[in-house]
């Protein structure tokens, strides 16, 4: 079974591709984000190496347990071939209520089929007042009207 968009991309392939990953990422769910990877896709976010859907899954999780309310956006930066460069931004807030924004880049690889074979992502972040907060959306996919990272400025 494949994955649509597939490989080579376009300008608009690969911008779906992104959207379609912001999407099952700010729906939050572990389960369903995992199954866009090869069984055996490979990672490296931040210091962390993480290898198959298990991993990614249970990888997720965490995640999500310790970042509350998140909300992302991804902007396609490049792409070529079977890959796709993006760099995105979030906001999230820990079980205390402080809220952080985090920058990065990925740099993705896809196998024939439209899967996800490697994922490596550079990420950086820092606290932000909760008035400074970018992502006002209820939690779920972003309206197609909210502003994009160039929009914001980020």
């Amino acid at each position: 079974m494949s994955r649509p968009p597939l490989p080579p991309f376009t300008a608009d392939t690969a911008a779906q591709k992104a959207r379609m990953a912001e999407d099952a990422w700010n729906s939050r769910d572990p389960a369903r984000v995992a199954m866009a990877y090869t069984p055996g896709s490979q990672w490296r976010n931040r210091a962390e190496f993480v290898s198959g859907r298990a991993d990614i899954e249970a990888f997720l999780t965490r995640k999500w347990a310790r970042e509350l309310d998140y909300r992302l956006i991804k902007e396609v930066w490049t792409y070529g071939g079977n890959r796709i460069a993006v760099r995105f931004a979030y906001e999230y807030r820990d079980d205390s209520g402080n809220w952080f924004r985090a920058y990065g880049n990925e740099n993705w690889e896809f196998d024939g089929e439209g899967y996800m074979a490697r994922r490596i992502a550079s990420i950086n972040e820092h606290p932000i007042a909760e008035a400074d907060r970018k992502f006002h959306w209820p939690l779920g996919r972003r309206p197609d009207d909210h502003p994009g990272l160039s929009d914001l400025g980020l």
